[in-house]
């Protein structure tokens, strides 16, 4: 095994384990999820049972990291570092959230925003074919893992802004929380046109679904976060479709071992 794919699979696993450690003792005897609840007037914030999501994402990691220790892909080895980079972005996030130091824990979200990115560009070049091993072992595994970090980054950004006092130059909670659904459905919607990514959509749809489910009775919230998840559940679909028909014309290229 190569040096970077070593330090893929260790950097995973460190990850794994601080994000179970986290939870389990907890660090600062707080999980993450009585972190996020005491922000009840975020309402870009989903139910709780939407942040299941993250041991989907940790599995796809460990799949990830397995694959590409197995594998020598050429595309993975595009990624250069931004894998690791993630990784420790990732842990350190979760450092600095639970000992509740929100404004410090930006800089971790986004330079886990940004390896995501990159890796995510990388996979959307247009000179790169990938294997169908690639697309459910690389490619999915960080659309799931960037569409999620999206809406975590727009989340993150709310906590430190409402831990620090902001009045929201007088306008109601309840209206910037549909403000940034907006923003951040329009630029999950155009991410997953511009890309076709029905596994980005369908974690922005789940974001979203979640966002209703906590908040029924805001009505412009409830409202807001339904429209958008209708709308990139849409074009989730399109993309499926429109990725299916393509593949059905369009040879693969082979596998390396």
């Amino acid at each position: 095994m190569k040096t970077l794919q070593a330090a893929n699979v260790i950097a995973t696993i460190a990850t794994v384990i601080i994000n179970i450690l986290s939870q389990a003792l907890p660090f600062n005897n707080q999980t993450s999820a009585e972190i996020a609840n005491r922000f009840s007037n975020n309402f870009f914030l989903p139910a709780n049972y939407v942040f299941g999501i993250w041991g989907i994402i940790y599995l796809s990691m460990i799949a990830f990291a397995i694959y590409q220790g197995r594998r020598d892909s050429a595309v993975v080895r595009s990624f250069g570092w931004w894998w690791v980079i993630g990784c420790v972005g990732n842990s350190t996030w979760l450092i600095a959230f639970h000992w509740n130091a929100f404004a410090i824990s930006m800089f971790p979200m986004a330079l886990l925003l940004i390896a995501l990115l990159a890796m995510y560009l990388k996979l959307r070049a247009p000179a790169v074919t990938l294997t169908r091993s690639e697309r459910w072992f690389v490619s999915a595994p960080v659309s799931l893992y960037f569409a999620w970090v999206t809406v975590a980054t727009i989340a993150n950004a709310c906590y430190i802004l409402i831990d620090g006092g902001w009045d929201g130059f007088g306008i109601a909670y309840e209206t910037w929380g549909a403000i940034m659904i907006v923003i951040g459905g329009l630029i999950a919607g155009g991410v997953a046109l511009a890309n076709r990514d029905a596994v980005y959509a369908a974690v922005i749809v789940w974001s979203f679904a979640g966002i209703v489910s906590r908040h029924p009775e805001v009505t412009l919230v409830a409202l807001s976060a339904g429209a958008f998840a209708l709308l990139v559940g849409a074009i989730g679909l399109f993309g499926m479709i429109s990725r299916a028909s393509t593949s059905a014309s369009t040879p693969l290229r082979p596998s390396i071992s």
